[in-house]
């Protein structure tokens, strides 16, 4: 090929300055064609992961919308439009992904591989090659210095031999192996060209195959689809701005009908006549609640009267609870010290319930229809608890509840650690030693530290419900199913205390932490967690599935005082910098594994050189012994001889030196 640089195999024996000028920039050239190459590499590689990153991500978004039939959304109900339509979008995307797959083997072959061999084979074996020359460059460089220090009154026929023997070895060794150097270099300047277009041409070559593979799928009829669908969009897009419009009109309506109510007193009767037909009235009351024999304290609740009963609900329940029968009750206006308007409610049984009026209570017509299907839940009466949590799906039969959860399966309401038992005979040797033993089966051992190394750290207030043990982790109704029956006990039994705990939320696991003494209670690894939900209607319930090491399956309800989405998308989020630490963690691990091979792989060519270098000074000795003595030339004619002319001699017994060496 014209217009590629050579060096002169030829001139290496005679090794001219001219020759290591010529040389000294076919290596700059080569140094400065491995930086450019590495370079390359780098950027085509994130051609590569950005590529992979590609194909995965597609073939994800069409798995998820594949599985939108399968989403239980409480507002959706059932869409065919939208369900077939994301269907479609989900079949054409999931070709693409199939193409972007085909896209990515096709970089990794033909645009890859050419530049990755050019970059750990050919030039790591000029790097080799130029060590090897310079090592034998400077063996050459000392034999000769030995040889011209000879002294010419002290001629030892044996040390001159052995330094002739070693001038002979060294330059063979320096000329052969700058032979192989310099074919190296010139092969680099052909093989520099192909490495730079072949990964190119690769690359190229698999765009042009995925464009047509695409435009192949991609016909006439998805762009009719797509065109359909655009104009869908446009016409939810206009419903939704004229909606917007009526609630804005509705808004600044309600605020000019509204304002005389925002006063805490009475309105005006003209304005605002008093109704004395009303079967049903609802609002906002204080209720007095004794915190000791003499002390109480005020609380703010809703109530609604519902078929004579009076009714109360916390916010964010989805159900009231039963307070009294007013049938079998009477009202009567009290004074208080610290509050106005109050009203003694008395039952037949004595017992007292006084509230404060401060808020008007004003019928609401959404609200009775709300809770028109819905019953009290705070009562004794079993038939009042279904109204807690959310009705049980439709496939959840009898035998697919106690597949779930056992009949008879007890249910654990007060914190109790899992290795309380297991830790026992280690705390009653900690009470021996005088230790103090922790009562929540906290091992102490340092697993605040690893808390500490952790990328997330989010803390919730939540309260603790109860816990049982299910028979599956595999449902996504279980942890539904156990909040039922958690809030069935409770409300059977009367059980309303709860003990409140923070949540800390780790990439290494869950904590319960004492917010009094900022002791860990439970410590729940994250890789146990199974599975994390709130409840369908009622968002401040969430509960967990946990596996202990045993098999057995464990879940946990809790009540928040945040939503209880948020806390299951933290654990899901934890879950996931968890799974790509650990990723990281094992890559790291491969690249302390590859670096130790290539340290093993150097320390073998450091042997197989001293294994060499050995053999060499073997044969080096047998030709020694094998060959017989020179004469001693006269002292005049080795004072005569020149640099120039004492090389020449060597050249030219050069080849009786070989015949020595091939008989020996």
């Amino acid at each position: 090929m014209p217009g590629i640089e050579k060096l002169p195999i030829d001139e290496t024996l005679e090794d001219s300055p001219q020759t290591r000028s010529l040389l000294g920039v076919f290596e700059e050239d080569t140094a400065a064609m491995s930086n450019y190459c590495t370079q390359l590499y780098q950027a085509m590689n994130r051609i590569y992961d950005a590529q992979n990153e590609l194909s995965a991500a597609t073939h994800l978004t069409s798995r998820l919308l594949k599985e939108y039939d399968k989403q239980r959304f409480p507002l959706g109900g059932d869409d065919e439009v939208m369900s077939s339509t994301l269907q479609q979008f989900a079949k054409v995307i999931d070709e693409l992904s199939s193409c972007h797959a085909v896209l990515s083997t096709q970089l990794a072959d033909a645009m890859m591989f050419p530049i990755t061999q050019f970059k750990e084979r050919d030039l790591k074996e000029i790097l080799t090659l130029k060590e090897v020359f310079q090592i034998a460059s400077d063996d050459h460089d000392t034999a000769i210095n030995r040889y011209s220090r000879l002294s010419k009154k002290r001629d030892n026929d044996k040390l001159r031999a052995e330094v002739v023997e070693d001038v002979y070895t060294s330059r063979k060794k320096q000329h052969q192996t700058m032979m192989h150097y310099f074919c190296s270099l010139n092969t680099l300047q052909y093989k520099k060209k192909t490495a730079l277009l072949e990964p190119l041409l690769g690359y190229m070559q698999a765009q042009i195959s995925f464009f047509k593979l695409g435009s192949e799928n991609l016909t006439q009829q998805w762009e009719d689809f797509l065109g359909t669908i655009g104009t869908s969009v446009q016409n939810v897009r206009r419903e939704m701005e004229e909606e917007v419009g009526q609630m804005q009109q509705t808004i600044q309506q309600m605020e000019r009908s509204c304002d005389p109510l925002y006063a805490p007193c009475d309105p005006d009767p003209v304005h605002s006549p008093v109704c004395r037909s009303l079967t049903r009235k609802q609002g906002y009351l204080y209720i007095r609640n004794k915190t000791g024999l003499v002390s109480s304290s005020w609380e703010r609740q809703y109530f609604f009267t519902q078929g004579g009963n009076l009714m109360q609900q916390g916010r964010g329940e989805v159900a009231g609870g039963l307070v009294t029968d007013l049938d079998n009750c009477s009202v009567m206006a009290v004074d208080s010290d610290d509050r106005r308007f109050c009203f003694q409610v008395t039952s037949f049984d004595g017992k007292k319930v006084n509230q404060s009026a401060l808020e008007a209570v004003t019928p609401s017509p959404s609200f009775q229809q709300r809770h028109e299907s819905m019953r009290p839940s705070r009562t004794g009466r079993a038939s009042s608890i279904s109204s807690v949590g959310s009705e049980p799906s439709p496939a959840l039969s009898v035998l697919s509840l106690d597949a779930l959860v056992a009949p008879e399966t007890p249910i654990q309401f007060d914190i109790i650690s899992p290795v309380s038992e297991e830790l026992s005979g280690q705390s009653k040797a900690a009470a021996q030693s005088g230790r103090r033993s922790n009562p929540f089966g906290e091992s102490g051992d340092g697993t605040a530290e690893d808390s500490e190394d952790s990328i997330l750290h989010q803390l919730f207030i939540v309260r603790f419900l109860g816990s049982m043990e299910v028979r599956t982790t595999e449902s996504v109704d279980v942890i539904s199913e156990t909040m039922r029956q958690i809030l069935a006990a409770r409300a059977i039994h009367n059980i309303f205390r709860m003990t409140e705990s923070h949540l800390l939320v780790t990439c290494d696991c869950l904590k319960l932490i004492d917010p009094q003494t900022q002791v860990t209670r439970l410590r729940f690894p994250l890789s146990s967690v199974i599975q994390c939900s709130s409840h369908q209607d009622n968002k401040r319930l969430f509960g967990f599935v946990l596996e202990s090491p045993g098999g057995r399956a464990v879940c946990y309800i809790f009540e928040s005082n945040n939503d209880g989405e948020k806390i299951c998308d933290s654990v899901g989020l934890a879950k996931q910098i968890a799974f790509h630490s650990e990723m990281d963690r094992k890559a790291v691990e491969k690249r302390k594994e590859e670096d130790k091979a290539k340290e093993k792989q150097q320390e073998e060519l450091s042997k197989q050189r001293q294994i060499e270098k050995d053999l060499e000074e073997q044969s080096r000795l047998i030709a020694a012994s094998s060959r017989p003595a020179n004469p001693p030339p006269s002292d005049g004619q080795f004072l005569v001889l020149s640099n120039s002319q004492s090389e020449d001699s060597d050249a030219g017994g050069e080849d009786g030196k070989k015949k020595g060496e091939s008989e020996a």
